[in-house]
Protein backbone atom coordinates (compact mmCIF):
# COMPACT_ATOMS: atom_id res chain seq x y z
CA UNK A 1 0.00 0.00 0.00
CA UNK A 2 2.00 2.53 -1.20
CA UNK A 3 1.63 6.16 -1.44
CA UNK A 4 3.71 7.80 -4.56
CA UNK A 5 4.74 11.74 -3.74
CA UNK A 6 6.06 13.60 -7.04
CA UNK A 7 7.08 17.14 -7.10
CA UNK A 8 9.23 19.66 -6.38
CA UNK A 9 12.51 19.37 -4.25
CA UNK A 10 14.23 22.24 -3.27
CA UNK A 11 17.25 23.98 -1.06
CA UNK A 12 15.29 26.38 1.49
CA UNK A 13 17.54 29.42 2.99
CA UNK A 14 15.58 30.37 5.79
CA UNK A 15 16.40 34.14 7.15
CA UNK A 16 14.61 35.41 10.40
CA UNK A 17 15.34 38.80 11.17
CA UNK A 18 17.04 38.67 14.81
CA UNK A 19 16.07 43.09 15.18
CA UNK A 20 14.88 45.17 13.31
CA UNK A 21 15.17 45.19 9.26
CA UNK A 22 18.00 48.08 8.32
CA UNK A 23 16.30 48.64 4.70
CA UNK A 24 18.93 48.81 2.24
CA UNK A 25 21.81 48.44 4.92
CA UNK A 26 22.86 45.32 7.03
CA UNK A 27 20.45 42.96 9.19
CA UNK A 28 21.46 40.86 11.71
CA UNK A 29 20.31 37.17 11.25
CA UNK A 30 19.43 33.89 11.70
CA UNK A 31 20.25 31.84 8.41
CA UNK A 32 19.87 28.34 7.67
CA UNK A 33 19.33 26.18 4.65
CA UNK A 34 17.23 23.02 4.60
CA UNK A 35 16.09 20.81 2.34
CA UNK A 36 12.55 21.43 1.02
CA UNK A 37 9.97 21.50 -1.28
CA UNK A 38 6.41 20.72 -0.85
CA UNK A 39 6.57 17.42 -2.18
CA UNK A 40 9.69 16.22 -0.64
CA UNK A 41 8.20 17.32 2.38
CA UNK A 42 4.96 15.50 2.44
CA UNK A 43 7.01 12.29 1.45
CA UNK A 44 9.89 12.83 4.33
CA UNK A 45 6.66 13.49 6.60
CA UNK A 46 4.83 10.06 5.69
CA UNK A 47 7.99 8.10 5.84
CA UNK A 48 8.64 9.60 9.37
CA UNK A 49 5.20 8.50 10.36
CA UNK A 50 6.06 5.02 9.08
CA UNK A 51 4.25 5.06 6.12
CA UNK A 52 5.15 3.19 2.77
CA UNK A 53 6.54 6.04 0.45
CA UNK A 54 7.95 6.89 -2.86
CA UNK A 55 9.21 10.31 -3.89
CA UNK A 56 10.25 10.71 -7.53
CA UNK A 57 11.92 14.41 -7.74
CA UNK A 58 14.34 16.19 -9.71
CA UNK A 59 17.63 18.62 -8.63
CA UNK A 60 20.94 19.74 -9.90
CA UNK A 61 23.12 16.86 -11.13
CA UNK A 62 25.41 17.79 -7.80
CA UNK A 63 22.65 17.39 -5.21
CA UNK A 64 21.43 13.87 -5.71
CA UNK A 65 23.35 11.97 -3.28
CA UNK A 66 22.77 14.32 -0.77
CA UNK A 67 18.72 14.78 -1.35
CA UNK A 68 18.56 10.97 -1.61
CA UNK A 69 20.31 10.69 1.91
CA UNK A 70 18.20 13.01 3.23
CA UNK A 71 15.07 11.19 2.19
CA UNK A 72 15.92 8.17 2.73
CA UNK A 73 16.76 8.87 6.37
CA UNK A 74 13.37 9.34 7.17
CA UNK A 75 12.28 6.32 5.50
CA UNK A 76 11.31 7.07 1.95
CA UNK A 77 11.97 5.00 -1.22
CA UNK A 78 13.32 8.36 -3.10
CA UNK A 79 13.90 8.08 -7.02
CA UNK A 80 15.77 11.34 -8.12
CA UNK A 81 17.05 12.10 -11.23
CA UNK A 82 19.95 15.43 -11.58
CA UNK A 83 19.77 17.67 -13.61
CA UNK A 84 23.44 18.27 -16.20
CA UNK A 85 22.44 21.96 -16.18
CA UNK A 86 20.36 23.76 -13.56
CA UNK A 87 21.31 23.73 -10.35
CA UNK A 88 18.66 22.48 -7.39
CA UNK A 89 15.90 24.73 -7.03
CA UNK A 90 16.17 27.02 -4.30
CA UNK A 91 13.91 29.34 -2.28
CA UNK A 92 14.88 32.03 0.00
CA UNK A 93 12.56 32.04 2.79
CA UNK A 94 11.78 35.31 5.52
CA UNK A 95 10.87 35.21 8.53
CA UNK A 96 8.53 37.64 10.25
CA UNK A 97 7.96 38.23 14.06
CA UNK A 98 5.16 35.84 13.73
CA UNK A 99 7.04 33.07 12.58
CA UNK A 100 5.19 33.35 9.18
CA UNK A 101 7.14 33.66 5.36
CA UNK A 102 7.49 35.13 2.41
CA UNK A 103 9.05 33.05 -0.21
CA UNK A 104 11.60 34.27 -3.33
CA UNK A 105 11.26 30.95 -5.61
CA UNK A 106 13.94 29.91 -8.32
CA UNK A 107 12.52 26.53 -9.65
CA UNK A 108 15.63 25.14 -11.54
CA UNK A 109 16.08 21.85 -12.10
CA UNK A 110 12.26 21.40 -10.73
CA UNK A 111 11.15 22.93 -14.34
CA UNK A 112 13.03 20.19 -16.12
CA UNK A 113 10.74 17.01 -15.15
CA UNK A 114 9.19 14.99 -17.65
CA UNK A 115 7.87 11.93 -17.84
CA UNK A 116 10.78 9.90 -18.76
CA UNK A 117 11.94 11.12 -14.91
CA UNK A 118 9.41 8.92 -13.71
CA UNK A 119 10.14 4.86 -14.05
CA UNK A 120 7.99 2.47 -14.85
CA UNK A 121 8.25 0.78 -11.57
CA UNK A 122 7.73 4.16 -9.30
CA UNK A 123 4.09 2.52 -9.62
CA UNK A 124 4.73 -0.86 -7.90
CA UNK A 125 2.27 -1.47 -5.23
CA UNK A 126 1.22 2.33 -5.20
CA UNK A 127 -2.28 3.13 -4.65
CA UNK A 128 -2.12 6.79 -3.77
CA UNK A 129 -0.39 9.42 -5.40
CA UNK A 130 0.35 12.71 -4.40
CA UNK A 131 0.63 16.04 -5.88
CA UNK A 132 1.89 19.68 -4.99
CA UNK A 133 0.09 22.59 -7.01
CA UNK A 134 3.45 23.57 -8.16
CA UNK A 135 4.08 20.79 -10.71
CA UNK A 136 0.37 22.60 -12.44
CA UNK A 137 1.52 25.80 -12.27
CA UNK A 138 4.73 25.37 -13.99
CA UNK A 139 3.82 25.10 -17.69
CA UNK A 140 6.35 22.87 -18.40
CA UNK A 141 5.93 20.28 -15.57
CA UNK A 142 1.69 20.19 -16.01
CA UNK A 143 1.55 17.97 -18.67
CA UNK A 144 3.62 15.24 -16.83
CA UNK A 145 1.05 16.20 -13.55
CA UNK A 146 -1.95 15.53 -15.49
CA UNK A 147 -0.59 12.75 -17.31
CA UNK A 148 0.16 11.14 -13.62
CA UNK A 149 -3.60 11.86 -12.44
CA UNK A 150 -4.77 9.40 -15.34
CA UNK A 151 -2.31 6.95 -14.82
CA UNK A 152 -3.65 6.71 -10.99
CA UNK A 153 -6.95 6.88 -12.41
CA UNK A 154 -6.16 3.87 -14.78
CA UNK A 155 -4.51 1.89 -11.88
CA UNK A 156 -7.54 2.75 -9.32
CA UNK A 157 -5.01 4.67 -7.23
CA UNK A 158 -6.42 7.28 -5.23
CA UNK A 159 -5.23 11.40 -5.64
CA UNK A 160 -4.85 13.93 -3.70
CA UNK A 161 -3.70 17.68 -4.26
CA UNK A 162 -2.43 20.54 -2.52
CA UNK A 163 -3.10 23.74 -4.01
CA UNK A 164 -0.05 25.32 -2.56
CA UNK A 165 -0.28 29.02 -3.07
CA UNK A 166 -2.59 31.47 -2.98
CA UNK A 167 -0.76 33.83 -5.34
CA UNK A 168 -0.08 31.19 -8.03
CA UNK A 169 -3.71 30.21 -7.89
CA UNK A 170 -5.29 33.31 -8.15
CA UNK A 171 -2.50 33.88 -11.54
CA UNK A 172 -4.16 30.52 -13.26
CA UNK A 173 -7.52 31.48 -12.89
CA UNK A 174 -10.13 29.79 -10.59
CA UNK A 175 -11.83 28.01 -13.73
CA UNK A 176 -8.50 26.31 -14.49
CA UNK A 177 -7.65 25.57 -11.15
CA UNK A 178 -10.83 23.76 -10.54
CA UNK A 179 -9.96 22.01 -13.48
CA UNK A 180 -7.18 20.57 -12.72
CA UNK A 181 -8.21 19.30 -8.95
CA UNK A 182 -11.11 17.39 -10.89
CA UNK A 183 -9.89 14.29 -10.55
CA UNK A 184 -8.80 14.54 -7.13
CA UNK A 185 -10.34 12.11 -3.86
CA UNK A 186 -8.76 14.73 -1.59
CA UNK A 187 -7.94 18.85 -2.26
CA UNK A 188 -6.07 20.31 0.79
CA UNK A 189 -6.81 23.99 -0.01
CA UNK A 190 -5.67 26.90 3.18
CA UNK A 191 -8.58 29.02 3.99
CA UNK A 192 -7.33 31.77 1.37
CA UNK A 193 -7.13 29.08 -1.38
CA UNK A 194 -10.63 27.64 -0.61
CA UNK A 195 -12.57 32.02 -0.67
CA UNK A 196 -10.84 32.06 -4.05
CA UNK A 197 -11.70 28.52 -5.36
CA UNK A 198 -15.14 27.49 -3.27
CA UNK A 199 -14.43 23.98 -3.88
CA UNK A 200 -17.31 22.03 -2.93
CA UNK A 201 -17.71 18.58 -2.16
CA UNK A 202 -17.09 15.86 0.11
CA UNK A 203 -13.56 15.21 -0.65
CA UNK A 204 -12.16 19.19 0.36
CA UNK A 205 -9.58 19.28 3.26
CA UNK A 206 -9.79 22.44 4.88
CA UNK A 207 -6.69 23.71 6.25
CA UNK A 208 -6.98 26.86 8.76
CA UNK A 209 -3.68 27.53 10.22
CA UNK A 210 -4.07 28.25 14.14
CA UNK A 211 -8.24 27.71 13.96
CA UNK A 212 -7.24 23.82 13.22
CA UNK A 213 -9.14 21.99 10.35
CA UNK A 214 -11.95 20.48 8.73
CA UNK A 215 -13.44 17.60 6.47
CA UNK A 216 -16.71 15.72 5.53
CA UNK A 217 -18.35 17.56 8.71
CA UNK A 218 -15.97 16.95 10.71
CA UNK A 219 -13.33 19.46 12.67
CA UNK A 220 -10.06 19.27 14.43
CA UNK A 221 -8.12 22.26 16.56
CA UNK A 222 -4.33 22.86 16.17
CA UNK A 223 -2.68 21.85 18.78
CA UNK A 224 -0.74 24.05 20.90
CA UNK A 225 3.12 24.19 19.60
CA UNK A 226 5.45 26.89 20.06
CA UNK A 227 5.63 28.06 16.64
CA UNK A 228 9.38 28.43 15.14
CA UNK A 229 8.89 28.31 11.90
CA UNK A 230 5.50 27.67 9.79
CA UNK A 231 7.30 26.47 6.72
CA UNK A 232 5.90 23.18 5.47
CA UNK A 233 3.13 22.99 8.13
CA UNK A 234 0.44 22.54 5.31
CA UNK A 235 2.96 19.64 4.20
CA UNK A 236 3.56 17.87 7.61
CA UNK A 237 -0.63 17.96 7.93
CA UNK A 238 -1.46 16.74 4.06
CA UNK A 239 1.28 13.87 5.47
CA UNK A 240 -0.32 12.97 8.81
CA UNK A 241 -3.83 13.17 7.02
CA UNK A 242 -2.78 10.82 4.28
CA UNK A 243 -1.12 8.31 6.65
CA UNK A 244 -4.22 7.31 8.66
CA UNK A 245 -6.66 7.66 5.27
CA UNK A 246 -5.14 5.92 2.90
CA UNK A 247 -4.82 2.69 4.80
CA UNK A 248 -7.99 3.59 7.06
CA UNK A 249 -10.59 6.24 5.67
CA UNK A 250 -11.15 7.08 9.21
CA UNK A 251 -11.57 10.91 8.84
CA UNK A 252 -11.33 11.56 12.75
CA UNK A 253 -7.92 9.50 13.10
CA UNK A 254 -6.49 11.39 9.91
CA UNK A 255 -7.28 14.81 11.00
CA UNK A 256 -6.05 14.61 14.33
CA UNK A 257 -3.11 12.84 13.05
CA UNK A 258 -2.51 16.26 10.58
CA UNK A 259 -2.75 18.65 13.37
CA UNK A 260 -0.01 16.40 15.42
CA UNK A 261 2.16 16.67 12.58
CA UNK A 262 1.93 20.15 11.37
CA UNK A 263 2.09 21.17 15.23
CA UNK A 264 5.36 19.05 15.53
CA UNK A 265 6.45 20.93 12.11
CA UNK A 266 6.25 24.30 13.31
CA UNK A 267 8.26 23.42 16.56
CA UNK A 268 11.38 23.22 14.79
CA UNK A 269 13.45 25.10 12.15
CA UNK A 270 12.54 23.84 8.84
CA UNK A 271 9.83 22.20 7.11
CA UNK A 272 10.50 18.09 7.78
CA UNK A 273 10.77 16.16 10.81
CA UNK A 274 13.67 16.04 13.24
CA UNK A 275 15.64 13.30 12.54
Amino acid sequence: MTILVVGDLVDDIGVRPLGAVNAASDTVSEIRMTAGGSAANVAAWLGHLGADVRFVGRCGADAVERHESALVAYGVDARLTGDPDLPTATIVLTLDAEADRTMYVDRAANATMTSEHVPDDAWDDVTWLHLTGYSFFDDAVRPLALELVAEARRRGAGVSIDPSSLGFVEAAGRDTVVGWLADADLVFPNEDEQGFLRLAGDGVVLTRGADGASFAGRTVAALEAHVVDTVGAGDAFAAGFLSRWVPGRDAEASLRAGAEAAAGCVSVRGARPVV
